[in-house]
């Protein structure tokens, strides 16, 4: 894949490793230089548009705005430069980065994992059935120190599934339910994941309405005199004591009204010897 500037310069190594922050390992020059960046760019832009059209995809998934907003790394390989052109070729590109997954193991159960996954993977039309795309995998997997059925890939093409079985011998595909593939051993020798003891819950704090029942029973109150008296002191004087055994033998008190009567048999018409009273004032009067 040719472009209009020189993509040696713009590159550096033939195997060039880009990250987040656009800026080739080993490209040689000054570090910031406007016309080298944006060629860059425009680079990346035209493989993640190649590689979608491959694959059939409405729209890539490879650019330079992606690449700044995502912890990924772009493994760019070019060709020698000489030959044909003056200038040299891009031949194709690996796309890799970590992901958070929940994975499913032959079992079924749900297994949650943050393994290397490749994004992206594309080897221009022409150049393909060369070496090239496995020179390019094997860089990856030698700088990310990584084997191969540790990885999980990303919605992989017919393909790509018959590149990894024809090189890798991954022949054993285990799809998952967010298009993702792994092969049989990538669970293997893997330690288990560490769990969390529960937390502790915090302390509540006391609610106002229970303060003072609490103060009640955290506190003894003083009973009146003179069982506030203890026997066998001097002056008799007075100490404090517990109420509880006071207060269970006193029953609730009734109300009284100013003149001492009860209100209550007041309002009821008095007790029984003051009903025979007014019979017996009412039988006098009759007479």
């Amino acid at each position: 894949m040719e472009f209009p500037f020189d993509v040696a310069a713009v590159l550096g190594e033939r195997v060039s490793v880009v990250d987040q922050h656009l800026r080739p390992n080993g490209r040689r020059g000054p570090a910031h230089r406007g016309d080298l960046e944006q060629q860059l760019r425009t680079l990346i832009d035209e493989l993640g548009k190649a590689s979608a059209k491959a694959q059939g995809l409405p729209a890539p998934v490879t650019s330079a705005a992606r690449m700044e907003s995502n912890r990924h790394v772009l493994y760019i390989l070019r060709g020698a430069e000489g030959g044909g052109s003056s200038k040299a070729a891009v031949i194709g590109f690996l796309k890799v980065g970590y992901k958070k997954l929940f994975l499913l193991d032959h079992s079924g159960a749900h297994n949650e994992a943050e393994p290397l996954c490749v994004l992206d993977f594309y080897v221009h039309e022409s150049l393909q059935r060369h070496g090239y795309g496995r020179e390019l995998f094997q860089h990856m997997l030698k700088s990310e120190r990584m084997e191969p059925w540790r990885l999980a890939v990303d919605r992989p093409s017919e393909k790509l599934l018959a590149f990894l079985r024809k090189h890798y011998g991954l022949c054993h595909p285990i799809p998952q339910v967010n298009n993702f593939v792994i092969f049989e051993g990538f669970f293997s020798n893997r330690p288990a994941p560490q769990r969390r003891p529960p937390q502790k819950r915090p302390e509540e704090e006391i609610k106002p309405y229970s303060l003072p029942e609490r103060d009640f029973l955290r506190e003894e109150a003083e009973p009146p005199w003179p069982f506030n008296l203890t026997t066998g002191r001097a002056g008799g004087s007075p100490v404090r004591g517990s109420l509880r055994p006071f207060l269970a033998e006193r029953g609730p008190r009734r109300p009284t009204g100013s003149d001492g009567a009860d209100p209550i048999r007041t309002l009821n018409g008095g007790g029984e010897g003051e009903r025979q009273r007014r019979a017996s004032s009412l039988g006098r009067a009759g007479r």
